[in-house]
């Protein structure tokens, strides 16, 4: 198997970044449409958008967060030779419970079920760190 199969998840998950984005455009210019912005505070504050706008922006901040954790493990697999089943398996879960916690954070934005699709995106990539490590350290003793 290819390790370079890792940046198929890896793309996914810029992909959900890419459609974050294009939501928050979306949104933006249909706040703008409605005047139910605050221009003079437009520049500076985010207060100055209306929630909905708020609410994706918030959400595309979070896609800068673990996820760039995400690109630099999955990079390190790969550099590393590391890329195997486990790998991809644990990197397709975690783009899984991002766009599970996008989902959620988008619609509902029910915290609890959020923070739940945030843990188990956490505890893949403490997996996929620790695989990593196993792998560098295996190499480190031959």
């Amino acid at each position: 198997m290819s390790g370079d199969f890792i940046f198929a998840p890896v793309l996914a998950q810029l992909l959900l970044t890419l459609i974050v984005y294009v939501l928050l455009i979306r949104e933006k210019i249909r706040a703008i449409r409605a005047g139910r912005v605050n221009k003079e505070r437009r520049p500076l504050y985010d207060d100055a958008w209306p929630e909905s706008v708020i609410k994706i922006n918030n959400n595309l901040r979070n896609q800068y967060e673990l996820p760039v954790l995400f690109y630099v493990v999955s990079i390190a697999l790969w550099a590393v030779e590391a890329v195997g089943v486990v790998a991809l398996v644990a990197a397709w879960l975690f783009v899984a419970s991002r766009i599970v916690h996008a989902y959620i954070h988008l619609t509902s934005n029910y915290v609890p079920n959020r923070r739940r699709a945030f843990t188990v995106g956490w505890w893949i990539l403490v997996a996929m760190v620790l695989l990593a490590l196993w792998q560098l350290a295996g190499r480190a003793l031959t």
